[in-house]
């Protein structure tokens, strides 16, 4: 039974003098059992954030504390990289990381390779991983989105060096998103079956890579644009374990309805799921 995820990406919003009220505020509105909160402020708030979080108050009913995330991180271990930020620099502030977004695709030049090495980079740290894929609007209308997806998610875990990452134990620590490229911040949706289908088709990759139970216990994503809104026709769909949220992220309102929905699909696969459920990383 694969965790219920909701992490919040806030990009290149809040400062370290609004970032711990904005994270407490979502945090106390968002106690729903059985589902993961992930917070990801700009690095210069992970302090902040961190510090805000640590009030048993803030625990969902099950105890689950709200995690912190860095949206990116630097693929060395250190060096003449300025301004960059390596893994083990975020140690006691995240214990999760946002890798390979389509901004930093797109802004940045990120390659798969590069992603890969990030990818690994943060597997070394202890992190937990949110990859992100997805294709652009006119790969999906020329028939080719699952194999630009199918390429991506091989690309990044050939750049990690896949034997590395103890594939073994069915890699609990990482997560995938699936992000639509052509759905963020454009006015255009995707539906719910489009993300179910792509989240088959990253399975049958991941386990074309030989990862065990067929990449059953990875969870995946979504993440185009969510809302409270819209939630509900991804959640419905059984392959969809929760979302990455970009600009609703910075709502409490929005937070709390998309939370309030994730928890109903934590409820239900707690009581129809098998009667052992797979092991679950920590939060």
């Amino acid at each position: 039974m694969r965790q219920v995820i909701v992490a919040a990406n806030w990009k290149m919003n809040t400062t370290p003098a609004d970032a711990g009220e904005l994270a407490r505020t979502i945090a106390a509105r968002t106690r729903e059992p059985g589902v993961i909160r992930v917070i990801c402020p700009p690095y210069v708030c992970l302090s902040a954030v961190r510090h805000a979080l640590v009030d048993d108050d803030l625990l969902a009913p099950d105890g689950i504390a709200v995690a912190v995330g860095a949206q990116n991180v630097h693929h060395e271990p250190a060096g003449a990289y300025t301004g960059e930020i390596a893994a083990s620099m975020l140690a006691g502030l995240a214990t999760w990381v946002i890798v390979g977004h389509s901004e930093r695709r797109r802004d940045a030049g990120e390659t798969d390779e590069l992603i890969g090495r990030k990818l690994r980079a943060a597997r070394a740290a202890g992190l937990r991983t949110i990859l992100c894929v997805g294709e652009q609007l006119d790969e999906r209308e020329a028939g080719r989105a699952e194999a630009v997806v199918d390429a991506q998610v091989r690309g990044c875990l050939a750049g990690a060096e896949l034997g590395s990452l103890g594939v073994e134990d069915g890699l609990p620590w990482l997560t995938i998103a699936y992000e639509p490229v052509w759905a963020i911040g454009t006015g255009r949706t995707a539906r719910g079956s489009d993300a179910a289908a792509m989240a088959d088709a990253i399975r049958r990759t991941l386990a074309a890579l030989g990862i065990p139970n067929g990449g059953e216990g990875v969870p995946v994503l979504y993440g185009g644009s969510v809302t409270s809104g819209s939630i509900g026709e991804f959640l419905a769909e059984p392959a969809i374990d929760g979302a990455l949220v970009g600009g609703a992220s910075l709502k409490p309102d929005e937070m709390a309805g998309i939370v309030a929905r994730a928890g109903l699909t934590a409820a239900a696969r707690r009581a129809t799921g098998p009667g052992r459920p797979l092991a679950a990383p920590s939060a």
